[in-house]
């Protein structure tokens, strides 16, 4: 198999997406006066609210010391607080605080104007396989990675799995 060009390289393309999409939306979220560390951490939060502090490290393949700090100035202004784990004196679970609720708000149009934007061109059927396409390729690469970044997270796995299930009916009633 002839090795692909770059333009054409699902490797080089998946990474310079993602690369293109943060660098958008660290510009649209600039005025709202936030680092990338700081809205990667309150996005991961905002769909895993609760998560335990070493959890959150794995997740966004950080160093736990460099996600303490982090966690420090963001508990500093007031939008994550931990609290002790019940089942586990020793780790801290992460929540986002009601002063944050308005900025995640805008942090979440933003981003949802920037996907439309992204996915300009592309009718809603093929938006809806792109992703369920994505997902197949993130659940293998999970399953070969032996669960993913090693934080014992599989449900993004589950959630692929059972997205895939369905693609095919949708794919069939949307006529692709």
């Amino acid at each position: 198999m002839d090795e692909p060009l770059p333009e054409r390289n699902f490797g080089f393309l998946v990474h310079d997406v993602a690369r293109l999409m943060r660098v958008a939306y660290d510009r649209r979220t600039r005025e709202l006066g936030l680092t990338r560390s700081q809205w990667w951490v309150l996005n991961h939060l905002y769909f895993n609210e609760g998560i335990t502090q070493s959890e959150l490290a794995d997740v966004l393949d950080v160093e736990k010391p460099t996600l303490g700090r982090l966690l420090d100035r963001l508990e500093a202004k007031g939008w994550v607080e931990r609290r002790a784990d019940p089942s586990d004196r020793r780790a801290k679970r992460v929540y986002l605080t009601g002063e944050v609720q308005g900025l995640m708000r805008s942090l979440r149009a933003i981003a949802s104007d920037l996907r439309l934007d992204a996915m300009d061109g592309l009718a809603e059927a093929e938006r809806q396989r792109f992703v369920d396409i994505l997902l197949v390729i993130k659940a293998n690469l999970v399953r070969i990675n032996g669960n993913g970044n090693g934080n014992g997270n599989e449900s993004w796995a589950r959630a692929a799995t059972a997205s895939h299930e369905g693609a095919d009916d949708r794919a069939n009633v949307a006529g692709a």
